[in-house]
């Protein structure tokens, strides 16, 4: 029997190659799908850490309550101190103090006039510190487009879309006009030793990154930062380890009321990214469901035009002493086999198209020109262990319970008009 089988579904193609057709295209799909939102999910993430607040960082309370508004003026006094001890307890991050500012950019003429202005964003991070992490989680090197890195202290790196409209070049000066900690005006002249440009539409619009040390002269921040960041050694987001390690040090501080105490908040707690990555997984949800309920209803349909056509050959079988029970399991059995080949063929294919895309991305710049969200233009897939085989999920279940939803016509034959039928 196994043999007939076997022979039936290999010699009648309508019989298996449509459905395994609809198995492989389906499960292919399920497949570059999970690993495209797994893929926009973990870019986010790195681009958001690398280029913002790492993957946990601690702050005042004050600080963290009106984060977005950059509130130096609530910034971390005794940084060095703090540092100290987040490097004792706190192990498993590699620390560093970041300054997040906002100002007014000023390109003088010849003749020391106002040429061009605008709104610039600051990022200020230690550059030349021996051993300083910051150059490397920046990746600046290969984010360099036009000049070179800062190597003194008075230079800075412009963002190469923001130097271009103010119609300036490495080697220019500049004038920043910002507030201090302490609610003055302050002014600095720097030097562009260098453009960069990220692939993160938000950095690269108008943004400049100064040495911590310039910062803290300029706005009158000694020994103070608005943030200091952690980043996991071991390279990767951990969300658990995370919210683990957060509530630990939140815990030291627990009985303080003073507002300027110190508070760490994941990468995932600040910006509402929490609610975003729920929408993520549930996508991914949606992604199987649609595809289980598509390929159900088509392979569905494929078995009951199957039954329509093997009409004569399940009434010989039946006439033969075959129970109906068993022609109803052999269906539902070829459509398991089906169902098998076509995940394995459609998950090998997705996988191979998604392990390419990974590997050299997708450039969406042009249709990411206004994107306010810290991730970059240029998207990559990103392959788990799911993705091995989230795909026979869709692929199976639908080939079984389409065939089981078809095949329930077997029950519906009348034993004792197969003769009538037969001579029909």
């Amino acid at each position: 029997m196994i043999r007939f089988l076997y022979l039936g579904l290999w010699r009648d193609r309508s019989r298996s190659l449509f459905p395994l057709l609809t198995v492989v295209f389906g499960v292919m799909l399920t497949v570059v799908m999970f690993t495209w939102i797994k893929g926009f999910e973990v870019g986010f993430l790195a681009t958001s850490a690398r280029l913002g607040s790492g993957h946990v960082s601690v702050m005042s309370r004050a600080y963290a309550d009106e984060r977005d508004q950059l509130p130096n003026d609530a910034a971390l006094a005794g940084a060095a101190g703090i540092m100290e001890r987040l490097r004792r307890d706190f192990p498993l991050f590699s620390w560093t103090p970041r300054i997040h500012f906002a100002g007014l950019l000023d390109v003088p003429d010849e003749k020391g006039e106002t040429r061009a202005q605008g709104p610039a964003g600051g990022l200020a991070v230690d550059l030349f510190s021996p051993g300083s992490p910051e150059p490397a989680i920046l990746d600046l090197e290969p984010a360099l487009v036009r000049g070179a890195l800062p190597r003194r202290a008075g230079e800075i790196l412009l963002a190469d879309e923001f130097a271009a409209n103010l119609g300036i070049a490495p080697g220019a000066s500049v004038t920043l006009i910002a507030g201090t900690m302490h609610g003055g005006m302050a002014t600095a002249n720097f030097t562009v030793a260098g453009t960069f440009r990220f692939g993160a539409p938000a950095m690269d619009r108008g943004m400049m990154i100064v040495d911590l040390a310039d910062a803290r002269t300029v706005l009158d921040m000694d020994d103070a930062a608005g943030e200091i960041t952690g980043f996991f050694r071991a390279g990767f987001y951990d969300r658990e380890q995370a919210e683990t390690e957060a509530q630990r040090f939140n815990d030291l501080f627990a009985a303080s009321q003073d507002p300027f105490a110190p508070r760490m908040e994941t990468l995932i707690a600040m910006s509402g990214m929490s609610q975003m990555l729920g929408w993520m997984d549930a996508m991914l949800g949606i992604i199987v469901v649609v595809f289980l309920a598509a390929m159900f209803i088509v392979l569905w349909n494929t078995g009951l035009m199957g039954n329509i056509r093997r009409y004569g050959e399940i009434g010989v079988r039946l006439a033969m002493g075959e129970t109906k029970g068993r022609v109803y399991r052999a269906m539902i059995a070829e459509a398991a086999v089906v169902g098998l080949a076509g995940s394995l063929i459609g998950t090998a294919l997705g996988l191979a198209l998604a392990l390419y895309v990974q590997e050299h991305g997708l450039d969406f710049s042009a249709m990411m020109r206004n994107a306010s969200m810290l991730m970059s233009t240029k998207l990559h897939t990103h392959v788990t262990g799911t993705a091995y085989f989230i795909g026979f999920v869709p692929g199976l279940a639908a080939t079984v319970l389409g065939a089981a939803t078809a095949g329930r016509a077997i029950y519906k034959r009348q034993t004792s008009r197969l003769l009538k039928e037969l001579e029909t």
